[in-house]
């Protein structure tokens, strides 16, 4: 396939260069690549639509469902599954690098290394790709018990972890465990406080960035599962922001150790946590700006 940049395609399609990238930020260019900041457009592609009107859901939810479905290498869709699953899989101790965690979404191989690869961290980074497309997909739906094990199954399934008797997939833990080295909830009250804390949560009309945030709080001291209950929260979190129109956040490498400060210390000074999730989200706006993506 040839591709041409994009001052070619706005002189043939007689529009401005402007429109062609927003068309391409969009998803509404098919196979259009972003490569750096540059991007290239196949040369036969179709000239979009032009509509009169804004379209019905311009939302970052939609777009990205849009990109999703498109299969769109270089926007938001394809940048949210790279940083998401390398920043939250790296936080838990995966050893690949950004670059291999690249490389696995855009071309479902791992590239040759010369240091050891360790097989889970490859399986979990492929399946919380997964994970990914499940919230974006079920991101407009009630927060449940249902999907929150469903999560964890979609991460887990086909890890070490899963070929373990006491290990359960998809399933609330059989063991105590401790994070932090603080006590968690044990494995017979799990259920019952995991369903008190989402009928709590749910209940509330219009929830803010602060609920969401305290909500992610709440079910790391629960600690459902035996492992995975990070990503999973901060999939969570990241579900929820979409659902109610709130900007989401990455909690990036350099973030981590103010991250795991405020969780912490929430019950003191909630300002730590906040702060760093604010700081998390004013980054995921600047990439909305760079994609022309309204918020």
């Amino acid at each position: 396939m040839d591709y041409v940049s994009v001052a070619k395609m706005a002189e043939k399609w007689g529009i401005s260069e402007r429109s062609v990238r927003n068309y391409c930020a969009q998803g509404r260019i098919a196979d259009a690549k972003l490569i750096g900041k540059i991007w290239y457009i196949p040369e036969d592609a179709a000239k979009p639509e032009r509509v009169n009107k804004k379209k019905a859901d311009a939302s970052l939810l939609g777009i990205l469902r849009e990109q999703k479905a498109a299969k769109l290498t270089g926007g938001i869709y394809h940048k949210v599954q790279i940083d998401l699953t390398y920043n939250s899989n790296h936080m838990e101790g995966s050893r690949l690098t950004h670059d291999q965690t690249r490389y696995i979404f855009e071309t479902n191989t791992i590239g040759v290394t010369d240091a050891a690869v360790n097989v889970d961290d490859v399986i979990e980074t492929a399946n919380h790709f997964r994970c990914i497309d499940l919230v974006i997909d079920q991101a407009g739906a009630a927060l449940t018990e249902k999907l929150i094990k469903e999560l964890h199954f979609t991460l887990k399934t086909g890890t070490s972890d899963s070929r373990k008797d006491w290990f359960a997939v998809g399933e609330y833990k059989r063991l105590p465990n401790e994070v932090g080295g603080n006590d968690t909830t044990l494995p017979e009250n799990v259920a019952g406080e995991i369903r008190t804390l989402l009928a709590d949560y749910n209940a509330r009309p219009a929830k803010t960035f602060e609920d969401i945030v305290a909500f992610h709080v709440a079910f790391e001291r629960i600690h459902p599962f035996q492992d995975g209950n990070g990503r999973v929260g901060r999939l969570i979190l990241f579900k929820e922001c979409l659902k109610h129109g709130i900007v989401p956040f990455i909690i990036e490498d350099d973030l981590k150790y103010f991250y795991y400060r405020g969780l912490a210390q929430w019950d003191q000074e909630k300002g730590y946590l906040m702060d760093t999730c604010l700081t998390a989200q004013d980054r995921f706006k600047a990439y909305l700006d760079y994609f022309r993506i309204g918020y």
